[in-house]
């Protein structure tokens, strides 16, 4: 998947693909970790259960990873709902919280309305509403990860961009084999 232009890419210089990259992908992911958060208090098949862990295990480090880049750069690191979660407020206020980033423009990106009825949803849906979400989700990711290959300058951010593609690919073969089951 070595379609970038490698004469552009460089160990240390980075452009405004490279920061748009990172701090679009840090919201992107951090909803992604709000919905593995969702499934915590559910009951759910053991490959769904491990599903949801492997995302974590995969996106909180590369939230980190790009947020050092923009620290480094001189960028902001965009506050996520993940911040607001953590800093003690209830999931009640995701949506407020999510109306005021303005997000939804980001391609998978769910909408507050989304959130919130993943969140109430019953046990009987949940599972399936979940996969079907972080499909779209993942496939969001995908797309922005391939625009960074294409554009980005900086070479740790078109190797991430990579590992997001392979990784978020398989994981929507595995949703999709299990939203099939």
């Amino acid at each position: 998947s070595d379609v970038c232009s490698s004469d552009l890419v460089s160990t240390t210089e980075h452009n405004d693909a490279d920061v748009a990259f990172a701090s679009d992908m840090i919201t992107h992911h951090a909803q992604a970790l709000s919905m593995v958060d969702l499934t915590l208090k559910r009951e759910l098949d053991p490959e769904v259960q491990a599903l949801a862990e492997d995302i974590r295990d995969a996106q909180g480090p590369e939230i980190e990873t790009m947020a050092d880049w923009l620290t480094k750069w001189g960028e902001d690191v965009p506050a996520t709902m993940r911040d607001h979660v953590n800093s003690g407020h209830d999931m009640g206020d995701m949506s407020d919280t999510m109306d005021d980033m303005g997000h939804d423009d980001m391609p998978g990106m769910m909408t507050a309305e989304e959130m919130n009825e993943l969140e109430d949803a019953p046990d009987s849906d949940f599972q399936d509403m979940w996969l079907e979400m972080m499909v779209e989700h993942h496939e969001g990711a995908i797309e922005m990860a391939e625009t960074e290959q294409a554009d980005g300058q900086f070479k740790d951010a078109v190797d991430l961009a990579g590992q997001i593609i392979d990784a978020q690919k398989q994981e929507i073969e595995t949703m999709k084999d299990l939203l099939g089951s």
